[in-house]
């Protein structure tokens, strides 16, 4: 070949390459012809443990063209449970409370330590025993129950507590409960008929004692539920108490975080997320979504920054709401495009109830038996606990440092009563309810300083009926809308902090078309004696209904 063709070969060669090498290159990225697929974009609404479980498993799944986008309203991620608030001084930091973990949060400590890989005795507490306090003084000291003989769930837990002052018979009042639980499955069906009454009154048909109820399972249900048995679904008080209680001897064992969950877990788990591409919209309110015309499906959202005022407009391929029963409530009493859907209407029955936490820096040690402590008794219908913070931090942690005396955290719930007083008022009232608990090294102690953090609404409020009116994983009426968090139905059988974050994981599979228990660590199987109790329930109710459980009487039937 001369030069001449062999040039003029090699300049058609070099023409045709610059045609097919990108053309093969967006075949290998797009998996068909034309050009690159532009990314889809997940708005996630909510920053706390279900919204930010959604973004994490989205983010993390390479193979998908996502970009993720959590918007929350406060100024740092972590929803109710963040922290950033001051004392009252403005020189100490604060939280909404002291959090802990429960030893069913399976998929929880696996992000924690398999995921992030967290140092494990510098985030969490050692497992403590216990303390159950009323005006009398103290009431009760629950153990801990993995160091105990173990013994099938429920025996052990009865023989283990030791309640000081309750007597046996009124004890032993609470044994016909076993035939709710076993009824009581998680099950739609179980959901629905148990749903329909409160927890006291199952209680009291039961034939629980007065003095059992008040002291053992009305504390439960206030600082467990936030709210009175009396306003209380049965159905979600079975399922929290079977969770946290009686799914196994060591149910209650439970971990404290050791600092601000804020700086000791949400700050990496959200650097880890911006690493893989999540971007956060902190001190932004969304006031509006704006449909596909023509469609069932939101198309963008309009955001307003709460604190420069300025608007902003978001493209949405999916939207998840990652908040709670009374935003979502809010939401839909302010959109009249989310009002036209039936799923979206029910939310306006469901509301939230208060919380109040606060924490007291005192000039003198106070010494606490327990670092952990339930109340009741105190102010009728309000739930209470209170946590020794240098305890559970220790003396060094940046939450405590400096502080010559003891830190006390003592969180309300059901709170509307004491959220109103100002804040002198209420660490008046806070600190002689710790007098009356903790005696005289309490009453010889002064306050320095004090947080006040007042959360109106702003935990859900499983009330009798409300379960028709919560929200599914995957909107029924909008076609690219999830839902993620405690206040949604999910057959996983976990609660509180748990079920948000399986729930999170939930709503991405379902967005990205997942088996819905992908990468979710299910809860361990009932132990033999619950199973059986189950299957003789199961085989009562088809006795009765001619063959069909669904069709035969429930205990709540025979009830009422």
């Amino acid at each position: 070949m001369s030069n001449a063709k062999a040039q003029t070969a090699c300049f058609i060669l070099l023409g045709l390459s610059q045609f097919f090498v990108p053309y093969v290159c967006s075949l290998s990225s797009t998996g068909r012809t034309g050009a690159m697929s532009k990314p889809k974009k997940c708005v996630v609404i909510g920053a706390g443990w279900g919204g930010l479980s959604a973004a994490h498993a989205i983010s993390k799944s390479s193979k998908d063209n996502w970009e993720v986008t959590v918007i929350d309203a406060a100024s740092r991620p972590g929803g109710l449970v963040r922290d950033g608030f001051k004392s009252t001084s403005g020189e100490r930091n604060a939280e909404a409370g002291q959090h802990g973990f429960w030893d069913c949060y399976a998929n929880i400590y696996s992000l924690l330590f398999d995921d992030l890989k967290l140092p494990d005795n510098e985030i969490l507490s050692q497992y403590a025993e216990q303390g159950q306090y009323s005006p009398r003084g103290l009431e009760a000291v629950w153990p801990i129950y993995r160091d105990q003989l173990k013994l099938p769930t429920g025996l052990g837990q009865a023989l283990f507590t030791r309640f000081l002052n309750l007597p046996l018979t009124d004890i032993a009042s609470a044994w016909p409960l076993v035939l709710a639980f076993s009824e009581f499955d998680d099950s739609e069906a179980a959901w629905k008929k148990y749903d329909e009454v409160s927890f006291r009154d199952l209680c009291v048909k039961l034939g629980v004692s007065k003095r059992c109820y008040d002291e053992a399972f009305e504390p439960m249900i206030l600082t467990g539920l936030f709210a009175p048995g009396r306003e209380c679904s049965a159905a979600a008080a079975l399922g929290m108490a079977y969770f946290f209680v009686l799914r196994s001897q060591t149910a209650f064992d439970v971990r404290w975080c050791r600092g601000n969950i804020g700086e000791k877990i949400f700050e990496p788990w959200v650097d880890q997320m911006k690493g893989n591409g999540v971007e956060f919209m902190p001190s932004t309110r969304v006031i509006g979504f704006h449909p596909v015309e023509g469609q069932d499906t939101i198309q963008s959202i309009e955001c307003v920054n709460v604190a420069d005022g300025t608007t902003s407009t978001m493209e949405a391929d999916c939207v998840v709401f990652a908040v709670g029963a009374n935003a979502l409530n809010t939401f839909v009493s302010r959109s009249p495009f989310l009002a036209r859907y039936p799923d979206f209407t029910k939310f306006s029955n469901l509301r939230g109830t208060s919380v109040l936490a606060t924490r007291l820096y005192f000039d003198k040690a106070i010494p606490t038996t327990y670092s952990a402590n339930a109340c009741w008794g105190f102010d009728d219908g309000v739930g209470m606990t209170f946590f020794d913070i240098k305890k559970i931090h220790g003396d060094d942690a940046p939450a405590v440092k400096g502080t010559p005396g003891s830190v006390i955290e003592v969180d309300f719930y059901h709170a509307d009563p004491l959220i109103v007083l100002n804040d002198d008022e209420i660490i008046s009232r806070v600190k002689s309810y710790l007098d009356k608990m903790l005696g005289n090294p309490s009453k010889d102690a002064n306050v320095l300083d004090a947080a006040i953090v007042r959360l109106p609404k702003g935990v859900n409020w499983y009330f009798p009926g409300s379960y028709a009116s919560m929200p599914s994983i995957k909107s029924t009426s909008l076609s690219n809308v999830y839902f993620a968090g405690d206040i949604v139905r999910s057959r996983h059988g976990s609660w509180s902090q748990e079920k948000a974050y399986v729930t999170g994981i939930e709503a991405a599979n379902a967005i990205l078309g997942r088996n819905g228990d992908e990468g979710i660590i299910p809860l361990e199987a009932d132990e033999p004696h619950v199973n059986a109790g189950r299957i003789a329930s199961t085989a009562f109710r088809s006795l009765l209904g001619g063959g069909d459980a669904g069709k035969g009487p429930s205990l709540v039937d025979f009830l009422w």
